[in-house]
């Protein structure tokens, strides 16, 4: 896959990230790269790291799978992420001079899968602080709206809220009353600024780690197979934790300060390009 040619978000797409916290991007990528990242897909399912978790329920008819950090290990995912133009999207959507990778994130819901990804924000699950930062979610497969990921619009802007895990609402991360807890937004969904987007094969959304997101189950004809990768921008810092972050990241503490810009090898520049 030769490097591409570089992707100039317009001005509206820009400001309507840094307003609503998620903009779609549509044919982002090419075939060629959607079929690459498929490539590294199979090879991650067929192959999960330590880090893979089963996120439906055992009763649950389809399937929800996770794994993470894997750019290291599956060379389609290491071609997509250091020769596509997501890098320089990304540091345009964050205002940033640079564009760091933080980790990638595999996200599978096989035909019949029913668990919800409940609402929550990401930030507060991992080890960093500030302002600059985006995920990108894409996937290799046509996305219903039904399916698709949803978010808050301006919620990025709010406080962080608490972090709990997704099958038993536990808060193993924050101590349990030292956050808000989040509201029930699907008691209400006419309340919210609620965004989403029905997606094809080339199309991506990103958002700001600390915009409320969820999405359904799918339905019985389709998988789902979405890869996320995370960005840091100029203002990020490491924010040791006392607890298990998710990702964990075992060791970095003892290697990076707290409160130090995440110049690592575990998290490569991406933007500007070497």
């Amino acid at each position: 896959m030769k490097q591409s040619a570089e992707f100039q978000l317009s001005d509206e797409t820009i400001k309507a990230f840094q307003r609503d916290g998620a903009v779609c991007v549509r044919n982002l990528f090419t075939p060629q790269e959607v079929a690459l990242l498929e490539t590294g897909i199979e090879q991650n399912l067929k192959a999960p790291s330590e880090r893979a978790k089963v996120a439906s329920r055992p009763d649950d008819p389809g399937w929800f799978f996770e794994d993470f950090c894997n750019w290291g290990d599956i060379s389609a995912y290491r071609q997509f992420i250091f020769e596509s133009r997501v890098g320089s999207v990304a540091a345009q959507l964050m205002n940033s001079e640079t564009a760091r990778l933080y980790h990638d994130h595999l996200l599978v819901k096989e035909p019949n899968t029913r668990q919800r990804t409940p609402w929550h924000q990401d930030q507060p699950y991992y080890n960093i602080d500030g302002r600059q930062n985006c995920s990108m979610w894409m996937p290799v497969d046509p996305v219903s709206r039904e399916s698709t990921l949803e978010f808050v619009g301006g919620s990025h802007l709010g406080p962080w809220l608490m972090p709990r895990s997704f099958l038993d609402s536990q808060a193993q991360w924050f101590p349990e009353g030292s956050l808000a807890d989040l509201p029930d937004i699907e008691a209400d969904r006419s309340a919210w600024n609620i965004l989403g987007w029905e997606l094809s094969p080339g199309d991506a959304v990103f958002f700001h780690m600390l915009t409320l997101h969820a999405s359904g189950g799918v339905g019985g004809n389709r998988r789902r197979r979405a890869f996320s990768v995370r960005f840091l921008g100029d203002d990020i810092t490491h924010a040791p934790r006392q607890w298990k972050t998710s990702p964990q990241f075992p060791g970095l503490e003892t290697q990076l300060a707290s409160g130090a810009q995440m110049n690592h090898e575990l998290f490569p520049l991406l933007w500007p390009r070497a």
